[in-house]
C-alpha cells in the first residue's frame, strides 16, 4: 500500500506558480566534480531505507571522499515539503520521483537533463522496460533514471477457492471468469465477497481500459479518452461488480476498510494489486501460505499498468556531477541488485528483477515480471495531480450507482479537457 498512498497524495491540484521561484541553472561550485562531496538523497519510504543506505554506502565505498545523506520524509508529507524545497533552493540533490508529479517538475525547471548517449551517459533507457524509460522522458529529454517498477496482478485466497470448490485462476482466465467466478466466491452469510471493487486507478481501471481497447489520455496528451465506448467498458466491469453480479462490497465498504485489508482478513476472494504488495502478505506468515497469484484476466486484450520510481537530479544541486554519477550507480547493475535483494520493490534495470522474486518462493512472482511484457504506460501530463483528483471525484459517483457512467463520463471528459488545454503543449 505505500506506492498506492504516493499516488493518491498526488491527487491534489497543483499549480506551476508552485514553483515560480525554483526555475534556473543549477550555481556553479568547486565541489560539483567526482572526486569528494556531500550529497543527500530524498526518499519518503522507510522500508526502502535499509537498502537505499546500504546502496549509498556501495557507492561511498567505490569513491574516497564522497558521503551520501539518505533523507526520509514519510510519504504523507512528502511532496509538500519538496515542493517547497524547490521552491527554496534546498531541495535534496537526488530524489525519488512518480509519474503523477513528474511532468510539473520537468516542466518547471527543477530536474537536471541526464544524458543517455556518449561517455557521459548516466543511463541506456534500452536498460530498462520502454514504457518506463519514456514514462520520465520529458519533450525529447530523459530527466529520470528509472529505480523500479510495479506491475498488477490477480491475487487469490486458495482456501476459499477450495472451499467454494472454484479452480484456481491461470493465464487462461478472461473478463467472464472472472465475473462468473466471483458470484461463486461470493458468501454473505460469511462476509465473504469474490472481489474487491474500489475506485482505484492503477490496481483497477488503468488495466480494465486498456483491456477493453480504451485509453485514458491521448498520446499527445491534450484529450480525455473518457468518453470512448471502450473506455465506458473498461469501467463498468468494476461497478457491476458491485451492482449488478453483487460479488463485490459495496463503495461504502470499499471506503471504510481498505480492500487490501480486507483481502489480508479473508474477506475478499480476490483483489487485483500491485506488486509492491507482495512483500506486505509475504511479512504474514498466517497468510503466506493461503495465498496465491495469477496474471490478470483477459478483457479483449490482456494489459497491466506499468509505474515505477525513477532517480532524479536537483536543477540547483551544487554537486551537479557528482549527484549524475550517484544516479548513474543506483540504476546500474549493482546498484539495483542491492535493491532487490532486499524484496521491497521490483529493480527497474533488466536482468536483475530475479532476486526480488526469489526474495519470495512460495509465490509465483514471474506473473509480475512477466507482465512487463503486455505492460501500458501510466497516463500522464504536465498536471496530472489535476485530472486525477476530478477523475477519483467523478468516478466514485458512478461507483456508488448516485450518478449514470455515461452523465460521469460527459462531465469528466469536459473537465479533464479544459484541465489539459491549461497546460499547452507538453
Amino acid at each position: 500500500m505505500r506506492r498506492r498512498s504516493l499516488l493518491a497524495a498526488a491527487a491534489t491540484t497543483l499549480g506551476a506558480s508552485a514553483f515560480a521561484a525554483g526555475c534556473g541553472s543549477p550555481p556553479a561550485s568547486s565541489s560539483s566534480g567526482r572526486r569528494g562531496g556531500h550529497l543527500t538523497y530524498g526518499v519518503w519510504d522507510v522500508y526502502q531505507v535499509p537498502a537505499m543506505k546500504k546502496a549509498a554506502k556501495e557507492f561511498e565505498r567505490t569513491r574516497p571522499g564522497v558521503t551520501v545523506e539518505v533523507q526520509l520524509t514519510p510519504n504523507a508529507t512528502y511532496w509538500t515539503k519538496l515542493r517547497t524545497a524547490c521552491s527554496g533552493g534546498s531541495a535534496p540533490d537526488v530524489f525519488w520521483m512518480n509519474g503523477p508529479n513528474f511532468g510539473l517538475y520537468a516542466e518547471n525547471g527543477q530536474l537536471l537533463p541526464l544524458e543517455t548517449e556518449g561517455d557521459d551517459a548516466v543511463l541506456d533507457p534500452a536498460d530498462f522496460p520502454s514504457d518506463l524509460a519514456r514514462l520520465y522522458r520529458w519533450k525529447g529529454t530523459q530527466y529520470g533514471a528509472p529505480k523500479d517498477f510495479d506491475t498488477v496482478a490477480l491475487w487469490f485466497n486458495k482456501e476459499l477457492f477450495d472451499r467454494a470448490g472454484v479452480d484456481h485462476p491461470d493465464e487462461k482466465w478472461t473478463w467472464q471468469d472472472l465475473i462468473d467466478n466471483a458470484q461463486r466466491l461470493t458468501d454473505r452469510r460469511r462476509g465473504v465477497y469474490g472481489i474487491g471493487a474500489p475506485v482505484r486507478a492503477q490496481e483497477n481501471y488503468y488495466n480494465s481500459i486498456p483491456q477493453a481497447g480504451g485509453w485514458v489520455l491521448s498520446k499527445d496528451r491534450k484529450h480525455s479518452g473518457y468518453s470512448d465506448p471502450e473506455t465506458l467498458e473498461g469501467l463498468r466491469l468494476w461497478i457491476d461488480m458491485i451492482h449488478r453480479y453483487r460479488a463485490s462490497p459495496s463503495l461504502q465498504q470499499l471506503t471504510d476498510t481498505d480492500p487490501t485489508q480486507m483481502f489480508q482478513a479473508g474477506k475478499l476472494a480476490m483483489t487485483y494489486e500491485c506488486s509492491y504488495n507482495a512483500a506486505t502478505f509475504w511479512a504474514d506468515p498466517a497468510l503466506r501460505s493461503k495465498i496465491g497469484v495469477a496474471p490478470l484476466p483477459r478483457g479483449r486484450r490482456r494489459a497491466s499498468v506499468i509505474h515505477g520510481l525513477a532517480n532524479v537530479v536537483y536543477a540547483r544541486t551544487p554537486h551537479p556531477e557528482l549527484a549524475r554519477d550517484f544516479v548513474r550507480f543506483m540504476s546500474g547493475k549493482h546498484g539495483s541488485l542491492i535493491q532487490a535483494e532486499h524484496g521491497t520493490a521490483i529493480p527497474a534495470r533488466n536482468g536483475t528483477q530475479q532476486p526480488w522474486a526469489d526474495a519470495m518462493p512460495t509465490f509465483d512472482l514471474k506473473v509480475h515480471l512477466d507482465a512487463v511484457a503486455y505492460a501500458v504506460p501510466y497516463p500522464i501530463s504536465t498536471n496530472t495531480a489535476a485530472w486525477s483528483h476530478k477523475e477519483l471525484q467523478l468516478l466514485s459517483r458512478a461507483w456508488s450507482g448516485n450518478e449514470s457512467l455515461e452523465s460521469v463520463s460527459r462531465a469528466l471528459t469536459k473537465a479533464m479537457n479544459q484541465l489539459l488545454a491549461q497546460e499547452g503543449t507538453a
